[in-house]
């Protein structure tokens, strides 16, 4: 039996992906049109027809939660980039992704870096899955040591 986290193919579970890219595209819209990522997920809500899922939910509210720490992170351990000069859809799946990596026990750390991987593919440039895998697993090794 396959589990929550992967589909009988081996393929990451789709609803989790699907999610984790809604939670990215409300985040990205937050960040952009500089209000909370909360107010830009009630507003998906009340304006769009567009069913949520708990999951993107839980991801938005996390890394809003936890942006401080998170951002801590990725400033430190990303050599030769600031959060500032990374391209902002890069910059927000490294916070989804070390969102799950570091304070979602649910998710096995290697899904969190996976599927960050996977976004990136799609959405950012060719360059991009290669930095995010590195920076993401740098924090899967450190991990211990992060959350001591």
């Amino acid at each position: 039996m396959a589990s929550s986290q992967t589909s009988p193919t081996g393929k990451p579970n789709s609803a989790r992906s699907k999610a984790r890219r809604r939670a990215l595209e409300i985040l990205f819209e937050a960040e952009q049109r500089e209000v909370s990522a909360l107010s830009a997920l009630t507003a998906r809500r009340e304006k769009t027809d567009q069913i949520i899922n708990p999951y993107t939910v839980d991801l938005v509210e996390g890394v809003t939660t936890m942006a401080e720490s998170i951002d801590e992170f990725l400033q430190t351990y990303s050599q030769g980039w600031t959060l500032e000069r990374m391209p902002a859809v890069d910059r927000i799946i490294l916070r989804v992704g070390t969102w799950e990596l570091l304070y979602n026990d649910d998710v096995p750390d290697a899904v969190a870096v996976s599927e960050a991987v996977e976004l990136a593919k799609i959405l950012s440039t060719d360059e991009s899955p290669q930095f995010i895998n590195g920076l993401l697993g740098r924090l899967q090794q450190i991990k211990p040591t992060l959350l001591a």
